[in-house]
Formats: C-alpha cells, structure tokens, sequence
C-alpha cells in the first residue's frame, strides 16, 4: 500500500502551529545526539539547543525518522528513543524512502534534515560542522552528500565550517561549482569546525541576522535552481581547540587511519573518535561551543527572516 506525505512526514503540533502562524523555527540534526555524544550528556545537549532557539523567540524542529515516519519536532519520548535506542541508523537523504517503507528509525545527517526541513516549510537549520569533500580525493572520489544536497534545497544553514578532517579547499570549490551561496558571519575566512578560521578566504560576509535574511530574501526573488545558504559563523577564539593539539592529533589520526586501511563511510566517525581520545575530550567541547553558538546564531535569523516576511 503506498503511503503519502502526510504520514510519513509528521511536523510535531507545535511546529504546525509555528509554521502556520508564521512564528521562526529552526531545524536541529540528530546526529549530535544518537552519534556525536556519548550518554546521557547527548540528551542534556539535545535539550540544551532546544532551549537555546526558546530564548531567542524561536519554536525548535529536531528532526529525526521514527518507526519510518520523518518526525520535524520532537517530544520528549522521542529524544529519549534518538539518544538511548541502541543500533539507531543513520540516515542521510538517500535512505529516506527506504527508512520510510521499511519502518525504520534513524538519526538525520545535513543532507536528510535539510531535505525534510526544507520540506516541512523550515528555512532557517543550524548544524556543527558540515561534510564535505574527503582528503584523498583523487584516488577514492569520497565526497559528503551533504554538498550534492545543499546544492538543490532552498535552506540557510548555519554551521562553523565543514569538519576539519577534510580537504577544506576541495570543498569550497565544490560548493563554488555548485551554486551554493557562502558568507562568513563577522569573519573573512571560511570557519575551521573545531577551529576559528581554516585560514581558507571566503568571498562574502554579512554582519547581522538581517543582512542573513536579506540574503534570503534575495534569493527567493532572483529564482532559479534552489540552492542553500551557508552562513559559517565560526567559534570563538577562546573557545576554539588549541590548534597546535589540533594539528599533531590530526596527523596521527590519519596516519592510524592509513595503516589500519580505514576508509569510505568509515573515515570520518574513527578521525573524530581520535582527535577526542588524543584531545583527550577538548575536541568536543569546541565542537559543542560552535554548536551552541550556531544554533543561537540560526534562531536569530529565523526571527528577522520572520520579520521580514
């Protein structure tokens, strides 16, 4: 029996509302919470972002696949199931229609919340740190479905970057070639994930969540192919991982990569499992710091692009 997208694709009441009335909403991940963190400080996070995009006026959209129904809002049993359900999938867009007619539940990677957020009528997505192309890429042509994704989906993502385990310069190439649309918040360099800057110059900046709606605005009357902003709002300095403990922890990673053959899918979950054993947990506590911040920065926009509307 085929299945429509009214019951596969359920906004929380809350949310309903939000969008209906025209009140800001943001779209949370949900990877951070079944992959990124360990139990039970992943739920506390989880509840932590949510009530970061509250304080700013905003109504928060944590999206995630339950039982194969893409949930854009969840209550609290829901991010208990997405932080302590062991064997969770990870999804990205791709496996969508699979997780859908099989039932299946699972974590949204940038590339399904997008999609979904964008499909619920959600504009405004904050992230960490996004995927990109992979270092290396000339032998194996690893690349995130992230870009492919953001290159066709009407959506600002506010994120510090892409994880800095990747080739940084490939990626932004990628996103140039593209079409999708880059600017630095406050900063004329491309963001570093864990990091302040990557030291890789962006074209554009903007200065406030106005001129990030602005942008948006723009987008919508200039039309064509609907491409995503990327607002990369870096984390600050004095939040920032050491970066001469970033770098050595980096190299050893890869290097244990290399002589253990890790690659493909499974590159990037053991690079950031190193660099919090060898950072000895600083890694995530920058990686957390930029997620804060973003998701703060994001229910800023939500709000003026909301306003402008």
């Amino acid at each position: 029996m085929s299945r429509s997208a009214d019951t596969i694709l359920r906004p929380s009441a809350e949310v309903a509302a939000a969008l209906a009335e025209g009140t800001p909403v943001v779209a949370l991940e949900s990877t951070i919470i079944s992959h990124g963190l360990p139990q039970p400080r992943n739920l506390e996070v989880a509840g932590e972002l949510e009530e970061i995009v509250r304080e700013a006026g905003a109504v928060p959209a944590t999206i995630a696949v339950l039982d194969g129904v893409a949930r854009i809002g969840l209550d609290e049993e829901g991010l208990r199931r997405v932080a302590a359900e062991p064997g969770l999938r990870k999804l990205g867009q791709r496996d969508l229609p699979l997780a859908a007619a099989l039932g299946a539940s699972g974590a949204t990677t940038v590339s399904a919340t997008s999609f979904l957020a964008a499909r619920a009528g959600i504009r405004v997505f904050a992230t960490g740190g996004l995927g990109g192309v992979h270092r290396g890429w000339t032998e194996d042509q690893d690349e995130s479905a992230d870009l492919d994704a953001l290159s066709r989906t009407r959506i600002t993502v506010v994120c510090a970057g892409v994880k800095s385990i990747l080739d940084v310069p490939a990626t932004l190439q990628r996103l140039e070639t593209r079409g999708v649309t880059v600017a630095g918040y406050r900063t004329d360099f491309f963001p570093g994930f864990y990091l302040h800057t990557s030291g890789e110059p962006v074209d554009w900046r903007i200065e406030s969540p106005a001129e990030a709606a602005a942008v948006m605005r723009a987008q919508d009357a200039l039309g064509g192919t609907e491409t995503a902003l990327i607002v990369a709002n870096p984390v600050p300095v004095e939040q920032q991982l050491d970066p001469a403990l970033h770098d050595r922890v980096l190299a050893e990673a890869l290097q244990a990569a290399s002589a253990a053959g890790v690659s493909g899918q499974a590159i990037t979950p053991f690079l950031l499992d190193y660099l919090v054993k060898g950072t000895e947990g600083a890694s995530l506590e920058a990686n957390l710091a930029a997620v804060r911040g973003n998701t703060r920065l994001a229910a800023r926009i939500a709000a003026a692009w909301s306003t402008a509307r």
